[in-house]
């Protein structure tokens, strides 16, 4: 399918691997050239490359933390008005609530709210200027169902999801978009860190610990990156334009609902 989307400008946001790195690459099948972002130079420049070889796309790295003014201002210099932004980002570690003190809160909501909120903030107006514009944030299963340990994730997820609703609605007549999509279990290294966590205290394998996992899944398997980023472009594509303010799960049926 022509998502309608080539020649199109995007920031993505943590990108240098997981889901933020298989949306980049689904934008860039598409034809988007890229802004892409992550802390860890090595794998970003990595990142950079291999969507270059494979798609030919432009695609400018920018090592920076999105979380902080100086992140935010040197991705924006590379890109000043994108068509399209993915928000995303790492959130704070597995911790049992009570373990969290107010700088920790703080930092969380910074990472998971905030960020997203002031990138929506300084992107949104050139947007609406040109009539096309799509944001996607990309949060968590968790915003609909409680994961232990991840409280702190889930109400700063939770937070932006309820923030962008009413934004989503006062730009869609501009045919500006804001989407959620809603990740469980992919296989990405965030979750085999937290399965290499787990098993300190379980005395299980990786492997055992991450069947009994997928066991969880409806689906029986663990997501890929890949199918998540073309979810994602699809969003971000002229066929998407009536889809606004909606949060969107990937979960394989982990969350048992009929809504």
């Amino acid at each position: 399918m022509d998502l309608g989307i080539e020649g199109r400008k995007a920031i993505v946001c943590a990108s240098s691997r997981g889901l933020g790195k298989g949306c980049a690459i689904a934008l860039a099948q598409a034809g988007v050239s890229l802004v892409i972002n992550g802390r860890d130079r090595a794998a970003l420049e990595s990142t950079a490359e291999e969507i270059r070889r494979a798609t030919g796309v432009a695609v400018t790295a920018v090592s920076a933390d999105i979380s902080t003014p100086e992140g935010q201002a040197a991705v924006l210099a590379a890109c000043p008005k994108p068509d399209i932004l993915v928000n995303n980002n790492g959130g704070p570690p597995h911790r049992d609530f009570r373990e969290l003190d107010r700088q920790s809160m703080l930092a969380g909501v910074t990472m998971n709210m905030v960020t997203p909120v002031e990138l929506i903030q300084k992107v949104v107006e050139h947007m609406v200027a040109q009539r096309f514009g799509r944001i996607v944030n990309i949060t968590s299963v968790s915003v609909k169902m409680p994961v232990a340990g991840l409280d702190l994730s889930s109400g700063a997820r939770a937070g932006l999801t309820a923030f962008v609703a009413g934004v989503a609605r006062s730009v869609a007549s501009h045919n500006v978009t804001i989407n959620n999509l809603l990740p469980g279990y992919f296989d990405t290294d965030r979750l085999r860190s937290s399965l290499r966590a787990a098993m300190k205290s379980s005395g299980s394998s990786e492997d055992a610990l991450a069947a009994q996992r997928a066991a969880q899944v409806p689906a029986k398997r663990f997501g890929s990156a890949a199918e998540f980023g073309q979810v994602c472009a699809f969003l971000c594509s002229t066929h998407a334009a009536y889809i606004t303010g909606q949060s969107i799960l990937m979960d394989g049926g982990l969350y048992a609902s009929n809504f």
